[in-house]
């Protein structure tokens, strides 16, 4: 069973065919689909699940905070089940695929309370833009 489907079970999610579906697909690492990608496998697995129930069920997982939102640039939200594990983001300039960075050290240190012009910071999003290895050979 999946990290997220065990997490859901231990939470008392109800879990119809359809949420299950759902979180099968996003169970691994480095996952960060398109609403439209986790429709598109969830289809191959159950052909009758639709679109709307796709994006609810994302809407209701990212409420739960079991998913995460991330969203880059101006391209399509994608959703990120590595919630329970505090983390950042590299990002492809071109191709816009996504992996989990674990850098060491703490962020919210970093910034001097000098620059925090009297915001208590509650958190901390970080994203590393370059290009992953096949689109810096096709360069």
């Amino acid at each position: 069973m999946s990290d997220l489907l065990e997490r859901l079970r231990g939470r008392g999610w109800r879990m119809t065919a359809q949420r299950r579906v759902v979180a099968e697909v996003l169970d691994g690492e480095h996952v960060h689909m398109t609403a439209d990608e986790v429709h598109a496998k969830a289809v191959v697995k159950l052909p009758e699940i639709s679109r709307a129930t796709v994006y609810n069920t994302l809407g209701e997982l990212v409420s739960l905070g079991e998913v995460i939102e991330v969203s880059t640039d101006k391209r399509a939200k994608r959703y990120d089940p590595n919630a329970h594990r505090p983390h950042h983001h590299l990002v492809c300039a071109r191709c816009g695929s996504i992996r989990d960075v674990h850098p060491t050290g703490n962020p919210m240190a970093d910034l001097p309370a000098s620059e925090r012009f009297g915001f208590t910071v509650s958190d901390v999003e970080v994203t590393y833009r370059g290009l992953c290895p096949d689109c810096a050979a096709a360069v």
